[in-house]
């Protein structure tokens, strides 16, 4: 137990100074945000904030977790995390170059993501750290995926990673939110005596708690692509790991329910030309419904709270 303490006090610490040193650097490179003209026009004035500012709790939490473990469990999901990183600097590094608001296509994006999770999964497989079973909800069952299990992974990261982009879209939230899950991961990994995957996640929630000093309301700075991806790389690496990707489903539903918002809206423009929501994903409905940014991401961290208490009592 004080490895993790020591752990996510040390990431914190890191993060705190790695954000005092890039945020500054990203500033001077002109590294600023770009705004999609379909989003609430209120955002408009965050034009120029730095992004890419998901370097700090890479930083952070890689290197806090390098320094306390180096067990196969932990390398596995820090390699998991930073390949999805690359993609979303890719991404990033496009948008600033060209200064546009899109970077890589969404077909090259999803052809990048599905390498990077195919590659960690055989190489998961093969080394031992990712065995053919899940944990079923709410029984004693392991469900052995056999031959289904690398697709099934694939599936997972790709997904979840998707998810937690889509999370990213007000101030402090994919953040907020992903520290609670990654505090859930910590505990199901204590409980389950893992300890190197107990130290990346103790890892990772520190080096966010760090990063929220600098992205909460009004936010300093952004976590682009760049971070995004690598939280749901880690988030789903930790879970697959662990053998719980289905109880990530209810851990992670906040990243849930923002993708449902996104196909449902689209789904239902394209089948009768009318929208359900205002905006999506739903944090931009419920701004356009009145609701601040401070309020959304509270009731998000509450819901996601909810979620991820529900879920420890449905690993029996």
């Amino acid at each position: 137990m004080m490895t993790v303490w020591i752990s996510t006090i040390c990431a914190f610490a890191v993060g705190i100074a790695a954000g005092f040193f890039l945020i500054p650097a990203l500033i001077r490179l002109k590294f600023g945000q770009e705004i999609r003209e379909i989003g609430p026009k209120w955002h408009k004035k965050k034009a120029g904030t730095p992004t890419m500012g998901g370097v700090i709790f890479i930083i952070a939490s890689l290197l806090t977790t390098l320094i306390f473990d180096r067990d196969k469990n932990s390398i596995f999901i820090v390699c998991t995390a930073f390949s999805f990183g690359l993609v979303g600097f890719a991404d990033d590094f496009i948008k600033i170059a060209m200064k546009r608001n899109l970077g890589l296509t969404e077909r090259q994006k999803l052809i990048l993501q599905i390498l990077a999770a195919s590659l960690a999964a055989v190489v998961g497989v093969k080394t031992g750290v990712l065995s053919y079973e899940v944990i079923v909800p709410f029984t004693k069952w392991r469900l052995n995926l056999w031959h289904f299990y690398i697709p099934f992974a694939v599936f997972v990261m790709v997904g979840g990673t998707n998810s937690v982009n889509l999370t990213d879209g007000l101030d402090g939230l994919a953040a907020s939110v992903t520290t609670v899950v990654s505090i859930f991961f910590t505990v199901m990994a204590y409980k389950f005596g893992d300890e190197s995957i107990t130290v990346f996640c103790a890892s990772l929630t520190g080096s966010l708690l760090a990063f929220l000093v600098f992205n909460a309301y009004p936010a300093k700075v952004f976590m682009g692509d760049t971070g995004s991806l690598f939280l749901g790389g880690a988030v789903c690496g930790a879970a697959l790991v662990l053998k719980l990707p289905l109880i990530l489903v209810f851990a992670g539903g906040i990243y849930i329910i923002e993708t449902l918002s996104v196909i449902i809206q689209v789904t239902s423009y394209k089948l009768t030309g009318k929208r359900v929501f205002k905006m999506s994903p739903i944090h931009h409905h419920f701004e356009m419904s009145g609701f601040s940014e401070r309020k959304i991401v509270v009731m998000f961290i509450l819901a996601s709270f909810l979620f991820c208490v529900i879920s420890y009592f449905m690993v029996v």
